[in-house]
């Protein structure tokens, strides 16, 4: 992929079917590992910015409409939060947001460029906070497909697939193995998250990911929300359970107890985001 188009009047965009999304700033680094182009910028409306490939990923001033919309509902609902496995999240948001529940005793973070994560440290340090130096994260530096593959059944509570779009090093991470996989690893109660795309810029993509992983665990369904810097600014995160869809149900203690500390996610936006379904969609989920 390319790295994102910059103007000479200080525009970073993406390019996404014709129509692109930008921040006025500056480019801080601009660089190729073995797995991506990363992109780290500073920006005079959302802060420091990154790319991945040429696509917006966070953002210091939007981090929270994605990170909070991933992870609360599924850690609020699952019936034990001992064990948390996230795939991808380099930037450590996720891993900030679910190291909140204090039930969590081991997370597992499983993140295949580690450049990403050093670059994050050093340039958006706030995104994951304390979660570098917590005792209960574990940073693994593989391949998340391999992972989910070779871990053992049932050893997990909690899945969350914080991965970028379905190309390059994410492109594994939507497909049906790598979701039986998941299934096979997650505990009785247990809940699975991933994003899913914008229901706009992804139409296709999005359904069939909803479908599929509803294929898989039996129940799943989208939670709608936005992240003003992604194409359309309209998002999507698909939850799902075997044992029904305890996802819908935060668990009163556990909501009061990281409510307050939330942007975007309470017990009343997650009760509406799931059901902001359009109608284009429900039909084709029904």
């Amino acid at each position: 992929m390319d790295s994102p188009s910059t103007t000479a009047s200080g525009w970073i965009d993406e390019h996404h079917q014709g129509v692109r999304y930008g921040l006025q700033g500056r480019v801080l680094v601009d660089e190729k590992s073995p797995y991506q182009r990363i992109t780290v910028i500073d920006s005079s409306r959302y802060g420091k910015g990154l790319l991945l490939d040429g696509c917006w990923m966070t953002a210091e001033h939007q981090e929270r409409h994605y990170h909070e919309s991933l992870v609360h509902p599924a850690l609020c609902s699952a019936a034990q939060l001992e064990r948390v496995l996230v795939i991808g999240g380099g930037d450590g948001g996720t891993a900030r947001e679910c190291l909140r529940y204090q039930d969590v005793k081991h997370l597992d973070m499983v993140e295949i460029d580690g450049r990403v994560v050093e670059l994050s440290q050093k340039h958006l340090p706030s995104i994951g906070g304390h979660a570098w130096s917590d005792a209960r994260l574990q940073l693994n530096l593989e391949d998340g497909i391999a992972w989910v593959a070779n871990a053992t059944d049932s050893s997990y509570d909690v899945i969350l697939v914080d991965g970028s779009d379905p190309t390059g090093p994410a492109e594994g991470l939507f497909n049906k193995t790598f979701f039986k996989q998941c299934r096979r690893i997650l505990r009785p109660g247990g809940v699975f998250a991933t994003q899913s795309e914008s229901p706009e810029a992804f139409r296709q993509v999005h359904i069939d990911t909803v479908r599929l992983i509803r294929q898989i665990f039996g129940h799943a369904d989208p939670l709608y929300g936005w992240v003003p810097m992604y194409p359309s600014g309209w998002w999507s995160w698909t939850f799902a359970a075997v044992d029904g869809p305890r996802y819908r149900n935060p668990l009163p203690a556990r909501a009061a107890a990281i409510s307050s500390g939330c942007e975007i996610w309470s017990p009343r936006w997650q009760q509406g985001a799931f059901q902001a379904i359009p109608a284009f969609i429900e039909r084709e989920l029904t």
